[in-house]
């Protein structure tokens, strides 16, 4: 931007004004000015959304339950229920869930058996695989060594599909036995569905016709005809490659997805947000805004952290840090590579082996990089004797972990082979269960609802004992107790997810809805009688007995690059004050004016308010554009008359001009709403209101 030195003479001072003038006048203009005094909330702020719901992939049975109670909040941070941020809410309507819509289920399973249907007519000699149905639609998986589908393919296989709808064939559902299904499997010469029926453990196996035309191992539900599908309702999106059982050493296949709804409206909907979802992709967001990249220089799913993104992270994680402080937790820190004994103690190695990365030889010994922080914590533990009056012990941990991901399956920060876990143990006696159950879903409720995540948007699951697990039924079933009653207890409504369990224990899952309607898994709370025993941990209870503690797993962010792409979508990048990078912006308009802007950024600096000044040559016009691309929540042109003054002119965010403010007055204004998680205007709106009420008495 151009420089304006201070010179003697009348018409060097004429051109400054007149500069000044132009350039004041041009930030009005671009900046939308609105009275404050007719300012109201728009109809899409955050605080008037409603929930929508979410989707998952088969129906679950919910519970009815009674209310709970609410953790202690940190003085030093904003009461859990202000609203956090100004989260542009995008949705229209609320679309039906493969949960909430018995019939929308299936719609998508027919969708997908028809699309098979159609695909083994225009194809022949194609295999069939799996085809369910997923969030938002189905898919199905295809293998044939002759013939490659591309997507030009995809309107001929719906051509197909349309003609198979309005045969209105009945699904008629048949019961054989296992000998009969694998007959009828080797006469189609079908390999594939041979290997899914030797998966099947149960008889009699289930069938399911499409008129008598075509056929799959199935056990449904489907709708009574193809007749019965809207044809205007499905549609084909994409054409993809797999590999059978997801393993790169077995066959590829072609799977296509596909999406249905109820009606055409349903469908235009869904189109819209995928559009939406689009624009907020975190991945673009993170490379426009300089969050953070992903360096293939460097290997796949690693994350690197760029200043603003580490500047948010940062915030995220000191709040985390003094809500937990607050509520009684403690802070460990622990080395990220142990000796592979520790992880065949816990059970990880025989448990979990393929999600970890390859042994390291150190000198003869083996050593493997951390998958899970639990054993560290294990050792911790057991480094003390402990009593029955030390429990509850709560231990909290921002651990950066590594997993095995196949290449294929990365995905922005959402999938990535390295991340952060805001994980924590509590070590409780087993009467302690159900309230340190319940201190943690309180506390997990708080520190979301600081990010805009609150109760309303949240799917919760109950997962019980999976078909591979260690431990008693007896346990399974105490711990499963506990956590039903602690759920109930807080009068949230949970469905149920029988087999979905850790391998040592049952947990309870909780997912966040976010501004356009789509669900993320985040906190989770796990019960854990296994690596108490495993690492014969113990207390000396009240009579002087040696006993067994019970051990709680506990996430609430889950993946810390995870939630920071979840945040990153739905706010479309858009971060409110207090967590934005940069919270403010000063435009000076002459060299005068940019030193006194550097005194007040120092100012600002020193209060802990995050302000910056552009020093840049451009336009001011290109300057405010810039910041606003840039998301910064506040800004202010800077003139001869706030030099004079000690004021700066305020523009909030998507509010618009907010007048003059002097330094001091501004600087607490943003504390206030830094502290509270609110905006700027939402503090100097009722100022300026009350200022106007008192020049018009």
């Amino acid at each position: 931007m151009a420089r304006f030195p201070q010179q003697r003479g009348l018409v060097s001072a004429l051109a400054v004004g007149l500069a000044m003038a132009t350039r004041v006048a041009s930030f009005r203009a671009y900046s939308s000015v609105r009275s404050l005094s007719s300012y109201r909330r728009p109809a899409t702020h955050p605080t008037n959304r409603r929930p929508l719901d979410g989707e998952r992939r088969a129906p679950h049975r919910w519970v009815d339950s009674r209310a709970g109670r609410r953790p202690r909040m940190s003085t030093a941070a904003a009461p859990a229920a202000a609203p956090a941020a100004a989260v542009e809410v995008v949705e229209k309507e609320e679309l039906p869930t493969n949960e909430s819509s018995p019939e929308l289920l299936k719609i998508r399973h027919t969708s997908a058996h028809v699309m098979a249907m159609a695909v083994q007519r225009l194809f022949p000699g194609t295999q069939v695989t799996i085809g369910p149905w997923i969030d938002n639609g189905f898919y199905y998986d295809f293998f044939n060594e002759e013939t490659t589908m591309t997507d030009s393919d995809l309107k001929e296989i719906k051509k197909e599909m349309d003609k198979i709808i309005r045969q209105k064939l009945p699904l008629v559902r048949e019961e054989v036995t296992r000998e009969e299904a694998r007959r009828r499997i080797e006469a189609l010469g079908e390999p594939f569905k041979l290997e899914i029926l030797d998966s099947i453990k149960t008889e009699p196996i289930t069938l399911y016709h499409v008129g008598d035309q075509w056929w799959d191992l199935c056990a449904g539900p489907h709708v009574d005809t193809t007749g019965d599908l809207p044809q205007k309702g499905i549609e084909l999106q994409t054409l993809a490659g797999a590999y059978w059982r997801g393993d790169e050493n077995r066959p590829a296949l072609q799977r296509i997805y596909g999406t249905a709804w109820e009606n055409p409206a349903q469908l235009k909907e869904h189109k819209r947000r995928m559009v939406e979802a689009k624009r907020r992709d975190h991945r673009v967001l993170g490379k426009k805004l300089d969050l953070f990249s992903l360096q293939e220089d460097a290997g796949g799913g690693l994350v690197f952290w760029h200043p603003k993104g580490s500047t948010i992270r940062m915030l995220i994680e000191n709040f985390w840090k003094a809500q937990h402080l607050e509520n009684g937790y403690e802070l460990l820190y622990t080395p990220h590579v142990a000796n592979l004994d520790l992880w065949k103690t816990s059970g990880h190695f025989d448990f979990y082996k393929d999600g970890m990365f390859d042994q390291m030889d150190v000198e003869g010994d083996q050593y493997q990089i951390k998958p899970m922080n639990c054993p560290f914590h294990c050792l911790v533990y057991k480094d003390d004797l402990r009593s029955y009056r030390h429990l509850p012990i709560r231990w909290a941990e921002m651990g950066t972990v590594y997993r095995y991901e196949r290449s294929g399956t990365l995905h922005g920060l959402m999938r990535v082979r390295g991340f952060t876990q805001d994980d924590a143990h509590i070590f409780c006696l087993p009467e302690q269960l159900e309230d340190e159950i319940i201190s943690v879903l309180d506390l997990t409720e708080a520190i979301l609802s600081r990010f805009g995540f609150d109760r309303r948007v949240y799917q919760i699951m109950l997962s019980t004992r999976p078909e591979k697990s260690v431990g008693t039924d007896e346990i399974w079933d105490l711990a499963t107790e506990g956590l039903k009653a602690a759920l109930e207890r807080k009068g949230w409504d949970y469905s149920v997810d029988e087999g979905g369990g850790a391998f040592y224990g049952p947990k309870i899952d909780l997912k966040i809805r976010d501004a356009i309607g789509r669900t993320w898994q985040c906190s989770t709370v796990q019960a854990d009688f296994n690596l108490p025993d495993r690492f014969k941990l113990e207390y000396i209870d009240s009579s002087g007995e040696r006993k067994q503690p019970v051990m709680l797993h506990r996430a609430i962010f889950g993946s810390l690059e995870r939630f920071f792409g979840i945040l990153v979508e739905n706010t479309a990048g858009t971060f409110p004050l207090w967590l934005a990078p940069e919270q403010m912006r000063l435009l000076p308009v002459t060299d005068v004016a940019r030193d006194y802007c550097l005194e007040v950024q120092s100012k600002f600096k020193k209060a802990g308010l995050r302000v910056k000044v552009d020093r840049g040559s451009e336009r001011l016009a290109k300057q405010i554009r810039t910041a606003e691309k840039e998301r910064i929540p506040v800004m202010s042109v800077v003139g001869e008359k706030e030099v004079a003054a000690g004021t700066l002119a305020v523009r909030s965010r998507g509010f618009g001009d907010m007048g003059d403010v002097p330094v001091d007055e501004l600087i607490a204004s943003m504390l206030e709403a830094d502290a509270a998680a609110k905006e700027l205007h939402e503090f100097l709106e009722p100022k300026a209101q009350e200022a106007a009420e008192a020049a018009d008495v």
